[in-house]
């Protein structure tokens, strides 16, 4: 059984059967964001289908952009070979 799952994700010959399943549930997810009652929301913005998905891929940019500016602009990345 697992045998069949790992050569699923590591195959190449179902790369494209992955990719329509993924899909597929990608939809799904979605679409079952528009269903969710939003009775709860304290803001408005919270009320919004699929604001918490953009809200975290925004702030998933924001630290990784934050962090290279850190690591390459401000000098606290080091070399490779420093420790060499």
């Amino acid at each position: 059984m697992i045998g069949r799952i790992v050569n699923f994700f590591g195959d190449a010959k179902y790369a494209r059967t992955r990719r329509r399943v993924f899909y597929l549930v990608l939809a799904l997810i979605v679409i079952a964001d528009f269903l969710v009652p939003r009775e709860h929301a304290e803001y408005f913005w919270e009320a919004l289908p699929g604001w918490s998905a953009v809200y975290g891929l925004a702030s998933c940019v924001a630290l990784i952009v934050v962090s290279k500016f850190l690591g390459h602009q401000v000098g606290l990345m080091r070399d490779e070979d420093y420790y060499d």
